[in-house]
């Protein structure tokens, strides 16, 4: 089994490469051979999606995530990062 280091990290903001969507990291899945896999808060949506590393990029923008879950995973956000609740995932 391969052990890769994540690229991204829990509250980051990523773009997806080929559906050019936003979203937030909030589970890293580092176990698959083919690199680390994220699930992934979709802005203006309200679903989750889980995505393989090598289709996600760093998000250029600053702005929140509009998601449903978002307030009951992460406590706040600043400089364009999500800090996680250290009680609940």
């Amino acid at each position: 089994m391969v052990n890769e280091i994540a690229k991204f990290s829990i509250g980051q903001l990523v773009h997806h490469r080929l559906f050019a969507y936003r979203g937030v990291i909030i589970d890293v899945d580092a176990q698959p051979k083919d690199k680390p896999w994220y699930r992934v808060l979709v802005h203006n949506a309200e679903h989750e999606t889980y995505v393989a590393e090598r289709n996600l990029e760093p998000d250029p923008s600053i702005e929140p995530i509009n998601h449903p879950l978002v307030d009951k995973i992460f406590d706040r956000f600043e400089n364009g990062v999500y800090s996680s609740k250290r009680h609940k995932h």
